[in-house]
């Protein structure tokens, strides 16, 4: 069963969601059946890796909303993310541009090593405070997860996987995504949003119930490539 995932690295949304994921693919019972394909999404094409203000205060202006508001925003996301075993230090992220990483990420996926990266580099802006632009930071962080250092860098230093992104992006358009995270099972079902864990079990399961009990829909569904308007099963 295939999983498609698309997902920004500065989303907080995304990094709770996958490690919803993760909770319940370790319940599903058909775990080492199912393929995880992440795909890139930019929440802000125009950011910068240095922005006039602090987090709170872009979130302020972005959505209209007073200063303490935004403040008091980052603090149930953060509290919301403990209860999943996750650190966010809001006051310490660096915001920036997304687009390199994500073309690093589409390298790692070539080694094996997507969910990796994209844990890496969640973890170094949320929990670590580190730059998700600076190619520097960059470098260390693939470095981390075992990817080849001079391969890295030849990527940054070209346009290698900017056109994968770019089709990741268009492909989220096509299919009405305008919202991370979103999940696509098996190119039919879709989940938005960081859903608790419980649900996206159910889902899974539903989607297994319907796809690989009743073998001639499982082979249709098999060769579907891309869904013209996906099904939701949870909101």
């Amino acid at each position: 069963m295939r999983i498609d995932i698309w997902s920004d690295i500065v989303c907080p949304f995304c990094y709770v969601g996958k490690r919803n994921l993760e909770q319940a693919l370790a319940e599903f019972e058909h775990r080492d059946e199912v393929e995880v394909v992440w795909h890139s999404f930019e929440l802000d094409p125009s950011a910068t890796e240095h922005p006039a203000g602090s987090l709170p205060e872009l979130i302020a202006g972005k959505y209209q909303m007073p200063l303490e508001q935004a403040i008091a925003s980052q603090e149930s996301l953060a509290e919301h993310a403990r209860k999943v075993g996750l650190d966010f230090n809001w006051r310490q992220a660096r915001y920036g541009n997304t687009f390199d990483a994500h073309r690093v990420i589409h390298y790692a996926s070539e080694q094996g090593l997507a969910s990796a990266a994209q844990e890496a580099f969640k973890m170094a802006y949320f929990t670590e405070g580190r730059s998700v632009q600076d190619h520097e930071s960059i470098l260390d962080i693939a470095s981390e997860i075992g990817l080849d250092t001079a391969e890295v860098e030849a990527v940054l230093k070209s346009d290698r996987y900017a056109a994968d992104v770019r089709a990741d992006e268009q492909l989220a358009r096509q299919l009405g995504i305008n919202g991370v995270p979103f999940f696509l099972i098996e190119s039919k079902w879709a989940v938005s949003g960081a859903q608790p864990a419980e649900a996206l079990l159910q889902a899974l399961r539903h989607v297994w119930a319907v796809s690989y009990t009743h073998p001639t829909l499982s082979t249709i569904l098999r060769g579907v490539s891309h869904a013209d308007s996906p099904e939701q099963t949870t909101q």
